[in-house]
């Protein structure tokens, strides 16, 4: 495994920037910090020696390209990271830094100890006897996800621009905004980009690579009641906040995500806001399957028919669209990208972890835009919380995988 030197100081600079990204946005990028990150990286991207570096405005993506130092052509590769971080605090992240953690002694984060990492609730910590973990100090995120994949690619193309001894063909690169509110790919513009396949850089453990996903739904549910008083409330009340109870209870209660795992999907009422008059209820819809998908909307749909019959009036109402599709509909039509994959992590003694990701990724959508884009592992662990970690030895062993990608590429 090789050193690089600038891997770390290269996280912690760039998870120090406040870029969580904003779903009551309606602009592209969501944020002003997320424009001003894209446009530091392309002057970081042009420095390292990155060409035809440009910033797309119709996508918030920043995008450049490593020439081919080969003398036969072989497919373009694509990596892809977002820079945009989740719906936790993420202003004034303080990183800390634990080397050579024993794998079972207790992290606190804050100073009063009222946050740790302990193998008691997260058992998978015996897994980094010996790593240099860096952590929160339990105020914020960290932003791993997914700067730990842009620190990733961004030192993978500075080593191989330092080492122009290791042969690759060309290699595009391209970081986007907004992948955590779901809308970052919408307008990922697969032309610009040019490449034959991609990767994410956007998964967790070690040895994740990952080519199913969810199909997914967003449903909101209007419920209109009708407020009076109390005191002549009967028979004339309706109660929009019990009709969203009476909903929910009315979906399968064992189908949520707290009650499945593998391939089980689920209904997950995340946001609930009303009073007597109307209430507002939003959920995510998950299916590995399309026709299961199909399947669950179908049910929204008849419970609500249902509650409305017995009101005698149509007081709910739903609003359904999907948000992206199991990418392993366009992937399994030519596994060749999976295959590279799994081939360069068996070459660098990291086990594939091929297992269906119960989420989604901006590959997801980019797929089924015609640019067949698996997920490789970026490293961080306990995602978009206080509890977020990651190990320096596992990003090192994701930028391995990019460049054995890129090798093993090359000798097509």
């Amino acid at each position: 495994m090789a050193t690089y030197t600038t891997l770390v100081p290269r996280f912690l600079r760039y998870v120090k920037v406040n870029t969580r990204s904003d779903p009551d946005s309606k602009t592209i990028p969501s944020t002003p910090s997320l424009v001003a990150f894209a446009h530091k990286l392309a002057e970081e991207m042009q420095t390292i020696g990155l060409q035809n570096v440009h910033y797309l405005a119709s996508n918030g993506y920043v995008v450049g390209t490593l020439p081919s130092n080969l003398d036969h052509e072989v497919p373009v590769i694509g990596f892809l990271g977002h820079f945009d971080t989740a719906d936790f605090n993420a202003e004034g992240i303080n990183p800390q830094i634990v080397k050579d953690y024993d794998g079972h002694s207790e992290i606190k984060l804050d100073a009063a100890g009222q946050f740790t990492l302990n193998t008691t609730d997260f058992p998978f910590l015996a897994n980094y006897a010996g790593h240099t973990l860096i952590t929160t100090d339990g105020s914020t995120l960290l932003g791993g996800d997914d700067k730990a994949g842009v620190t990733e690619i961004m030192t993978a193309m500075e080593y191989l621009i330092q080492h122009p001894e290791i042969k690759h063909g060309e290699l595009r690169v391209g970081f986007g905004p907004d992948e955590e509110i779901g809308t970052g790919a919408d307008h990922f513009d697969v032309k610009d980009f040019n490449a034959a396949f991609a990767y994410t850089v956007d998964g967790g453990s070690e040895g994740q690579l990952e080519y199913e996903t969810f199909n997914a739904a967003e449903m909101k549910v209007h419920i209109q009641g009708k407020n009076v008083h109390t005191a002549t409330a009967k028979g004339v009340m309706v109660n929009a906040l019990q009709l969203a109870v009476d909903f929910q209870n009315g979906l399968p209660q064992a189908e949520v995500p707290e009650k499945t795992a593998g391939v089980d999907g689920f209904f997950h009422l995340y946001q609930l806001n009303g009073t007597v008059e109307e209430a507002d209820m939003t959920y995510i819809i998950r299916d590995f399957e399309r026709d299961g998908l199909e399947a669950r909307k179908e049910k929204a749909r008849q419970l609500a028919a249902k509650l409305n019959q017995q009101l005698g009036l149509e007081r709910i109402t739903l609003d359904i669209f999907d948000q992206y599709y199991n990418m392993s509909e366009i992937l399994k039509q030519d596994m060749t990208s999976v295959e590279l994959a799994k081939k360069a992590m068996e070459n660098l003694d990291i086990k594939p972890l091929i297992e269906p990701v119960r989420g989604g990724t901006d590959g997801s959508k980019i797929s089924f835009m015609g640019l067949p884009t698996p997920n490789l592992f970026a490293g961080p662990e306990n995602m978009h919380g206080r509890y977020e970690f990651i190990s320096e030895q596992v990003m090192a062993k994701a930028v391995d995988v990019i460049l054995e990608i890129t090798r093993l590429n090359s000798q097509k």
